[in-house]
């Protein structure tokens, strides 16, 4: 299939790849444009996966008050250089993030973070719940795992979909800057306030 230019374009402004990558991407899809998505989105969910292990130290700490001022966020999230962390990218990100955690409250950063005694409690409740519900005992197992899923979607940052666009999870969102960016990105910590509470 002949790969036109149109067709690069508009792959390269929806996923913000090179011209290179993207006309590679095209080309080993045959020219779909949904495969080739799927293969640069791939691509950089690798690099990102090589890139974390990289120390991340630079970065910004991001204020965020919710109008009204009943809710308040203090985020850090860091990058590898001081040039990332000054990109008007990186910045929407760091905003976005705060106005985030401000709106659904997660308590952990990621799954490995909730306390071990937490998860077995939890776990014992849906376990309990599938029981109670009536289902048989070879599925519960399936069930607890799914409603797990939910769980760590309401209490984890990196799990939760995004308040502005429930089609993508917090964590693919960082991945995309990663790979834009060409760094390591970490959300250090958070602090999330709340009048009264």
């Amino acid at each position: 299939m002949n790969i036109t230019t149109q067709m690069v374009k508009e792959l390269r402004e929806a996923t913000g790849a090179g011209v290179l990558e993207a006309k590679k991407a095209l080309e080993a899809s045959n020219g779909d444009f949904n495969k080739a998505v799927d293969s640069l989105r791939e691509k950089g969910a690798a690099r990102a996966a090589k890139r974390s292990g990289r120390e991340a130290s630079e970065g910004v700490i991001e204020l965020y008050a919710h109008p009204g001022n009943r809710v308040g966020v203090i985020l850090e999230l860091n990058c590898e250089t001081d040039f990332v962390a000054r990109n008007e990218e990186f910045t929407t990100l760091a905003h976005d993030l705060a106005l985030h955690i401000a709106a659904m409250s997660p308590q952990y950063i990621k799954t490995d973070e909730v306390p071990e005694e937490e998860l077995n409690r939890e776990l014992e409740v849906l376990r309990n719940q599938a029981r109670a519900e009536g289902k048989p005992e070879q599925v519960i197992d399936k069930i607890v795992a799914g409603r797990m899923t939910k769980f760590y979607e309401e209490f984890c940052l990196l799990e939760q979909p995004f308040v502005k666009d429930d089609k993508i999870k917090i964590k693919e969102m960082i991945t995309e800057a990663i790979r834009k960016t060409g760094e390591n990105i970490v959300v250090r910590r958070f602090a999330r306030y709340e009048l009264g509470e």
